[in-house]
């Protein structure tokens, strides 16, 4: 009788299993944010061919669906995949096979890890990146004497933290013929005592980088997959590079379609007249893992290097406005020709002068409509007059600059000028959307730390006490979806990703505490336990 019973359970089981709909993969018990229009919660959903097809409670997914695999979150938290929307994801590769210089706290410091690392790699040319005279005790910018002592004949290239300046030594100033009568439009030499020092800012790195060997294509396909590992590894799957080459993007869509690359990109074309005229003729690229649509401009340059543009002078600088990286009559006539077609045009502008130049020429080409998503890109000092204009032009902001930079930022432009710098929740409220990146690797790659700056507006030592300017703090709710569905809409890609709902891609990654309910505090130590790609585990 025994026997009889166990076999007539066996069948009644294998004949509920018979009648469920078959799916790749179940995720039940997890503590899911939709991030859809009413922001909803769920505890399981189904996907099939890479794709979410139920969302639900775990009794209505177990019981309709059975799967090839299934995944008991055990109540952890489930987001939709975080979609960086301001990134530099071959720079982050890049940065992996180069002298690291993030967070030095000296010149000597800096010079220790350029010896340690030419000790170790005897390299013909050295590169590096990272440092910031900001947070050195003595805060004018380095000098080339000491590179010049240590390597007088190998040239040296050590680019800033915003990459918007070089300290190069004069091996490598001589590969470009630099010298105290160079000019160029859009970048400064910096002189004193009627010599070089090293520094050369914004446009002006080109004199020494134009001839600076060319990476291989084994050293692109070695860069991108260590950037693919460190972003997988933080919850990272879609990202926005601001700023590709040709070259690259050829390179990425090779290892896209070979599934060696398996990070979701929008690559955002670095600007050119060249590169404007092959890709407006070439037309729009759209795969499930690349989406070629738009050209990156830099209007000016970096706050910290002091080639933002801003109005009025510079308050630690006089007679000093910063300077536009590209001038205004190139930025109008790209504006033109890219508002003649379906690719999007986002423009790098930091200055409160830069921004109301891209704004007004924006506003002009696009005659008023919103839903060609035009981004500007950092947004970060805007005068009160100039909010208005954001009202067509998406703005794209970095959290994390906030907190990096505010040691610093109010000495750069003063009291006044300060109250409309990062002003994240005054852009939200003028457009209605602000897409969330982290501009990596000019600052950490870690979401967890843009969430923590959006919502916090402190770094990591909780400075300043209550935090920076809180009336521009956005809501948890707010945040996660600039890094989400708002992203994706920047990206014009809101229908295929960017929350858990029917239809979309199965990008989603678990987490081992709740981002919208944990201590604020504890924020930026979550932990990624899952990152999932078209319903694979990465």
């Amino acid at each position: 009788m025994k026997h009889i019973l166990v076999a007539l359970c066996l069948l009644s089981i294998l004949s509920c299993q018979k009648d469920k709909a078959q799916a790749d993969l179940i995720v039940t018990n997890a503590n899911i944010y939709t991030v859809d229009d009413n922001f909803n919660k769920a505890e399981a959903f189904a996907v099939k061919d890479g794709k979410i097809v139920a969302v639900g409670t775990t009794s209505e997914i177990s019981s309709t669906y059975k799967a090839i695999d299934t995944i008991n979150a055990d109540g952890n938290t489930v987001l939709p995949g975080f979609i960086d929307a301001h990134c530099h994801f071959l720079g982050l590769g890049f940065n992996q096979q180069q002298v690291n210089l993030v967070g030095t706290t000296s010149f000597e410091e800096m010079m220790k890890r350029v010896l340690d690392f030419q000790n170790e790699n005897n390299k013909a040319f050295i590169f590096g990146r990272g440092w910031d005279e900001n947070d050195w005790e003595d805060k004018e910018l380095p000098t080339k004497n000491l590179l010049d002592k240590l390597y007088p004949n190998t040239p040296i290239a050590l680019t800033r933290i915003d990459g918007h300046a070089i300290l190069a030594n004069q091996a490598a100033l001589d590969l470009g013929g630099v010298t105290v009568t160079s000019k160029v439009e859009g970048g400064e030499v910096v002189i004193e005592n009627g010599k070089p020092t090293g520094i050369l800012i914004d446009n002006a790195q080109k004199l020494v980088l134009d001839h600076w060997p060319k990476p291989s294509r084994a050293d692109y396909v070695n860069a991108l997959l260590e950037a693919q590992k460190i972003a997988f590894s933080l919850g990272l799957t879609t990202v926005d590079d601001a700023g590709l080459s040709k070259e690259a993007i050829e390179i990425i869509d090779s290892l896209q379609t070979s599934g060696d690359l398996k990070m979701r990109m929008y690559a955002m074309v670095s600007y050119s007249e060249e590169n404007l005229d092959y890709f407006l003729d070439k037309g729009i690229t759209k795969t499930d893992y690349l989406n070629v649509r738009s050209f990156k401009v830099y209007a000016d340059g970096a706050l910290g290097s002091r080639g933002a543009m801003l109005k009025a002078p510079y308050s630690d600088k006089p007679n000093h406005l910063g300077l536009m990286v590209t001038d205004l009559e190139t930025i109008k006539t790209a504006a033109e020709r890219i508002a003649n077609s379906d690719f999007q045009m986002n423009t790098h502008a930091i200055g409160d002068s830069a921004n109301r130049a891209v704004l007004e020429t924006y506003n002009k080409v696009l005659k008023g409509k919103n839903d060609r998503r035009w981004r500007v890109e950092h947004a970060q000092i805007i005068s009160d007059e100039d909010f208005e204009f954001y009202k067509n032009v998406m703005p794209s902001i970095q959290p994390t600059h906030a907190t990096s930079d505010m040691y610093w930022a109010e000495d750069r432009i003063g009291a006044t000028r300060i109250k409309g710098a990062y002003a994240y929740k005054q852009l939200l409220n003028a457009y209605g959307k602000v897409a969330l990146g982290t501009d990596f690797p000019v600052e950490q790659v870690s979401p967890f730390l843009t969430f923590y700056a959006a919502v916090a507006r402190q770094d990591l030592e909780a400075y300043p006490e209550g935090g920076f300017q809180m009336e521009n703090a956005l809501s948890r709710e707010e945040t996660l979806k600039g890094m989400t569905i708002w992203a994706a809409y920047s990206n014009f890609e809101e229908k295929e990703k960017g929350s858990i709902e029917v239809g979309k891609f199965a990008d989603f990654i678990m987490l081992d505490k709740d981002i919208m309910t944990v201590e604020a505090k504890a924020i930026p130590e979550i932990k990624v336990l899952k990152t999932v790609v078209g319903g694979e585990v990465q």
